[in-house]
């Protein structure tokens, strides 16, 4: 199992749930205020009166197979959207309950 941690802007959440939903990924658990600054450029989404944009955060927990499906539909909607920011991040989980 692989868990899958995914930050963007938050005008990107609906396409971000619409591509959970199309890869079959059920469970997940949604950070709504997530701030931070990418490494790629852009600007800090810092919820700040310099930086007010925000960004949100999305950690599922999903079976090897679904990983690829899900970073391929993530990336076309970062490469769609360049300016927005969107990045996703794949750790293995060794136990759960």
């Amino acid at each position: 199992m692989k868990s899958i941690f995914v930050a963007y802007d938050q005008a990107h959440h609906e396409n971000v749930i619409e591509a959970l939903n199309d890869t079959n990924v059920r469970g997940y658990t949604f950070f709504e205020q997530t701030g931070g600054r990418g490494t790629k450029g852009g600007d800090p989404h810092l919820g700040s009166h310099a930086w007010p944009s925000m960004n949100s955060s999305i950690l599922t927990v999903v079976d090897d197979e679904k990983v690829q499906p899900l970073l391929a539909r993530l990336k076309k909607l970062d490469d769609d959207n360049p300016m927005l920011g969107l990045r996703a991040f794949v750790w293995n989980v060794e136990q759960s309950i």
